[in-house]
Protein backbone atom coordinates (compact mmCIF):
# COMPACT_ATOMS: atom_id res chain seq x y z
CA UNK A 1 0.00 0.00 0.00
CA UNK A 2 1.23 3.64 -0.79
CA UNK A 3 1.50 6.84 1.10
CA UNK A 4 -1.65 8.32 0.74
CA UNK A 5 -0.20 11.61 1.40
CA UNK A 6 -2.64 12.65 3.66
CA UNK A 7 -0.55 11.82 7.05
CA UNK A 8 -2.34 10.21 9.68
CA UNK A 9 -5.42 12.28 10.44
CA UNK A 10 -5.45 10.84 14.54
CA UNK A 11 -2.89 13.56 14.27
CA UNK A 12 -4.12 16.51 13.57
CA UNK A 13 -5.09 18.85 16.32
CA UNK A 14 -8.19 18.88 17.36
CA UNK A 15 -10.13 20.90 20.70
CA UNK A 16 -12.82 19.26 22.19
CA UNK A 17 -15.61 21.14 23.61
CA UNK A 18 -17.11 19.45 26.76
CA UNK A 19 -20.13 20.55 28.84
CA UNK A 20 -19.11 21.94 32.30
CA UNK A 21 -20.45 18.49 34.79
CA UNK A 22 -18.60 16.71 36.80
CA UNK A 23 -21.05 13.36 36.38
CA UNK A 24 -23.45 11.82 33.63
CA UNK A 25 -26.57 10.72 35.01
CA UNK A 26 -25.55 7.13 35.65
CA UNK A 27 -22.75 8.22 37.81
CA UNK A 28 -19.94 7.83 35.72
CA UNK A 29 -17.00 9.61 35.52
CA UNK A 30 -16.96 11.72 32.34
CA UNK A 31 -13.59 12.77 30.54
CA UNK A 32 -11.68 16.23 31.30
CA UNK A 33 -10.25 16.00 27.83
CA UNK A 34 -10.05 18.70 25.63
CA UNK A 35 -7.84 18.34 22.79
CA UNK A 36 -5.97 15.80 20.90
CA UNK A 37 -3.73 14.76 20.27
CA UNK A 38 -2.00 14.55 23.84
CA UNK A 39 1.28 12.81 22.96
CA UNK A 40 4.27 15.02 23.49
CA UNK A 41 5.72 13.90 19.92
CA UNK A 42 2.80 14.77 18.29
CA UNK A 43 0.91 17.60 20.09
CA UNK A 44 2.17 20.72 17.89
CA UNK A 45 3.46 23.61 19.57
CA UNK A 46 1.10 26.46 18.04
CA UNK A 47 -2.29 24.24 18.56
CA UNK A 48 -5.38 26.45 19.79
CA UNK A 49 -5.59 24.61 22.93
CA UNK A 50 -1.98 25.72 24.44
CA UNK A 51 -3.31 29.71 23.48
CA UNK A 52 -3.87 31.53 26.82
CA UNK A 53 -3.70 28.02 28.93
CA UNK A 54 -3.40 26.53 32.08
CA UNK A 55 -0.85 23.23 31.04
CA UNK A 56 -0.49 19.66 32.39
CA UNK A 57 2.49 17.75 31.36
CA UNK A 58 1.99 14.62 32.45
CA UNK A 59 3.72 11.36 32.99
CA UNK A 60 1.90 8.28 31.17
CA UNK A 61 1.41 6.15 34.15
CA UNK A 62 -0.09 9.10 36.10
CA UNK A 63 -3.65 8.76 34.97
CA UNK A 64 -3.91 4.73 35.48
CA UNK A 65 -2.40 5.08 39.12
CA UNK A 66 -4.39 8.40 40.07
CA UNK A 67 -8.46 7.41 39.02
CA UNK A 68 -9.12 11.09 40.00
CA UNK A 69 -6.84 12.37 37.41
CA UNK A 70 -9.63 14.31 34.95
CA UNK A 71 -11.15 16.23 37.71
CA UNK A 72 -8.23 16.85 39.76
CA UNK A 73 -5.38 17.15 37.31
CA UNK A 74 -6.87 17.76 33.79
CA UNK A 75 -9.83 19.52 34.16
CA UNK A 76 -9.32 23.36 32.54
CA UNK A 77 -6.07 22.06 30.77
CA UNK A 78 -4.47 21.83 27.88
CA UNK A 79 -2.41 18.17 28.22
CA UNK A 80 0.83 16.40 26.93
CA UNK A 81 1.68 13.05 28.12
CA UNK A 82 5.06 11.50 28.15
CA UNK A 83 7.01 8.79 29.27
CA UNK A 84 10.81 9.80 30.15
CA UNK A 85 11.65 6.19 30.30
CA UNK A 86 10.31 4.64 27.78
CA UNK A 87 10.18 8.00 24.92
CA UNK A 88 12.73 8.94 22.73
CA UNK A 89 12.82 12.41 24.53
CA UNK A 90 15.68 13.92 22.71
CA UNK A 91 13.30 16.58 21.44
CA UNK A 92 11.19 17.07 24.26
CA UNK A 93 12.98 20.00 25.90
CA UNK A 94 13.10 22.23 22.39
CA UNK A 95 9.28 20.94 21.95
CA UNK A 96 8.08 22.13 25.39
CA UNK A 97 10.58 25.65 25.39
CA UNK A 98 9.06 26.18 21.79
CA UNK A 99 5.23 25.47 23.84
CA UNK A 100 6.37 27.98 26.32
CA UNK A 101 7.53 30.54 24.42
CA UNK A 102 5.06 30.83 21.30
CA UNK A 103 1.58 30.73 23.51
CA UNK A 104 0.70 33.04 26.15
CA UNK A 105 0.89 29.79 28.73
CA UNK A 106 -0.84 30.94 32.05
CA UNK A 107 0.50 28.02 34.46
CA UNK A 108 2.27 24.83 33.79
CA UNK A 109 1.68 21.38 36.08
CA UNK A 110 3.72 18.60 36.02
CA UNK A 111 2.22 15.08 36.99
CA UNK A 112 4.71 12.42 37.39
CA UNK A 113 4.92 9.25 39.28
CA UNK A 114 6.86 8.31 42.34
CA UNK A 115 9.44 6.24 40.95
CA UNK A 116 13.05 7.45 39.87
CA UNK A 117 12.69 7.57 36.53
CA UNK A 118 9.74 9.67 36.23
CA UNK A 119 11.58 12.63 37.76
CA UNK A 120 13.30 12.95 34.42
CA UNK A 121 10.34 14.38 32.97
CA UNK A 122 9.92 17.51 36.11
CA UNK A 123 13.27 18.11 34.72
CA UNK A 124 12.86 18.44 30.78
CA UNK A 125 10.10 21.05 31.76
CA UNK A 126 12.78 23.01 34.11
CA UNK A 127 15.05 22.90 31.31
CA UNK A 128 12.46 23.87 28.90
CA UNK A 129 10.92 26.81 31.34
CA UNK A 130 14.27 27.74 31.71
CA UNK A 131 15.33 27.85 27.90
CA UNK A 132 12.13 29.82 26.89
CA UNK A 133 13.19 32.48 28.68
CA UNK A 134 9.29 32.94 30.07
CA UNK A 135 8.46 33.47 33.97
CA UNK A 136 5.49 30.75 33.97
CA UNK A 137 4.22 29.25 37.33
CA UNK A 138 5.26 25.92 37.79
CA UNK A 139 3.82 23.11 40.05
CA UNK A 140 5.39 19.57 40.48
CA UNK A 141 2.93 17.02 41.53
CA UNK A 142 3.95 13.31 42.54
CA UNK A 143 1.85 10.58 42.61
CA UNK A 144 2.46 7.58 44.31
CA UNK A 145 2.00 4.17 43.18
CA UNK A 146 -1.29 3.36 44.70
CA UNK A 147 -2.98 6.81 43.26
CA UNK A 148 -2.52 8.99 46.18
CA UNK A 149 -1.02 12.92 45.85
CA UNK A 150 2.69 12.55 47.60
CA UNK A 151 3.10 16.26 47.98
Amino acid sequence: MGNLGCGCSGSMAKVIERPETTCTTEGKAVSELRQWPVQLHLVPPTAPYFQNADILICADCVAFAMGSTHQELLKGKGLAIACPKLDDTTAYVDKLAHIFSANAIKSVTVAIMEVPCCRGLDIMVREALQKSGMDIPLESITIGINGERRN
